[in-house]
């Protein structure tokens, strides 16, 4: 007969087999791709799209701990940086109701427009500039401040909650680009030899619970991390997160593992005191998309890659470990019932929302629809246990 404490073990391990549930999809809600924000922004852009279109908001969202109220940012806006678009973050109340009939409803609140340094607009504009800003993350700072990392940057920039600039943190060095251009060719080499890949910059942002620390995690590798091969191919996997103090400006970087050249990591969310939610994707749609996944990943057992002017080519050397992860959401997986031809290629926007009645977390997941007025904006609302968290699948 097994000894008690055998018997202790054997009984945990049952609890555990038992009480673990899989990520569950409670449903998903959308707002039409035409609708207006409430920026009352008048007139169209040279591409005949209103200034006051309310789109592109899925590539950033965060919780602001308030009833069932969410703080969400447009990114560059419509053409990839063709126009003066005005940089805008949106509030919105998004309700989830398991089970009813609409399990997610979407209501917009407020929009508020964003001002840079001296309280100059800030936009989207790809030309150069202290002007242009381009939108991909955001996450609520305390005393309703709010922060918001830059792909053009790559930079993390502290707003108030009018929309005004406070300041900006510090990102390293080996981050920025030596040359910028308002060509994304103009960006890399041999022009530059350092710093993000054009429009591969700080996709995603997350925070400590606490409060105080900031992590800004790269789509792709920073070029002098083998990013690219001789004819400008993307080969390199790993990529760089930086944890940055909020009140002190310290830095410290981990690196990121991809499971493929082409994918790129699009948000981060912090889970744990060391964890977090990962998305990575490709950039296909509808039934071409092959890779739409959420992993679970840490910093326990990571090198620390902080004084690595460059990383080693295509994959880690013993001297680098990344930081380990495993899938929690695979959103093309038949269970869920998302896959086909009417998917997103841009799944974007990741936020825990208050906790769902039976105790386990409510998580958004949201998709960009670069400001096309036939492709509504989606959110998808699922519910995650502690367990998932602890023990996500390989």
């Amino acid at each position: 007969m097994p000894s008690i404490r055998c018997q202790a073990a054997i009984l945990m391990v049952w609890l555990i087999s038992v009480a673990r549930a899989e990520p569950e999809f409670l449903g998903q809600g959308s707002l039409p791709g035409n609708m207006r924000d409430l920026s009352k922004l008048k007139g169209k852009d040279a591409q005949g799209i209103p200034h006051d279109r309310l789109g592109g908001m899925g590539s950033a969202i965060d919780y602001t701990g308030k009833d069932n109220t969410y703080i969400l940012a447009s990114d560059r806006g419509p053409g990839d940086g063709a126009s003066d678009y005005r940089c805008r973050v949106h509030r919105m109340e998004i309700t989830v109701k398991p089970g009813a009939g609409q399990p997610v409803s979407i209501r917009l609140l407020s929009t508020t427009l964003l001002s840079g340094p001296g309280g100059a607009p800030l936009t989207g504009s790809k030309k150069p500039g202290p002007a242009r800003f381009d939108p991909e993350g955001i996450r609520m700072g305390r005393g309703g401040t709010f922060f918001i990392s830059d792909e053009y940057g790559p930079a993390i920039a502290e707003f108030s909650p009018r929309g005004e600039w406070i300041r900006k943190l510090a990102v390293p060095a080996n981050y920025l680009p030596e040359i910028i251009s308002e060509s994304p060719m103009g960006e890399l080499p041999p022009a530059n030899n350092r710093g993000r890949q054009p429009n591969r910059g700080m996709e995603g942002l997350a925070i400590s619970a606490d409060g105080k620390t900031l992590f800004g995690i790269m789509q792709s590798p920073l070029i002098q991390d083998g990013a690219l091969d001789a004819a400008g191919k993307r080969v390199g996997r790993l990529c760089r997160m930086v944890a940055i103090g909020i009140g002190t400006g310290a830095a410290r970087e981990y690196a990121y593992r991809l499971d493929n050249p082409s994918h790129g990591v699009n948000e981060i969310l912090a889970a744990g005191p060391d964890s977090f939610l990962v998305i990575e994707r490709d950039g296909l749609a509808g039934k071409e998309a092959k890779a739409k996944k959420i992993h679970w990943a840490t910093i326990r057992g990571a090198s620390e890659i902080t004084r690595m002017a460059a990383l080693p080519e295509r994959k880690a050397s013993a001297e680098i470990a990344p930081m380990p992860k495993r899938v929690l959401i695979d959103l093309l997986d038949p269970r869920y019932g998302l896959a086909g031809a009417s998917f997103p290629e841009k799944i974007e926007g990741l936020a825990f929302g208050p906790d769902l009645p039976d105790g386990r977390k409510l998580l958004l997941v949201t998709a960009d629809n670069d400001f096309v007025a036939e492709a509504p904006f989606r959110v998808f609302a699922f519910a995650v246990s502690a367990l998932d968290l602890a023990f996500a699948k390989p």
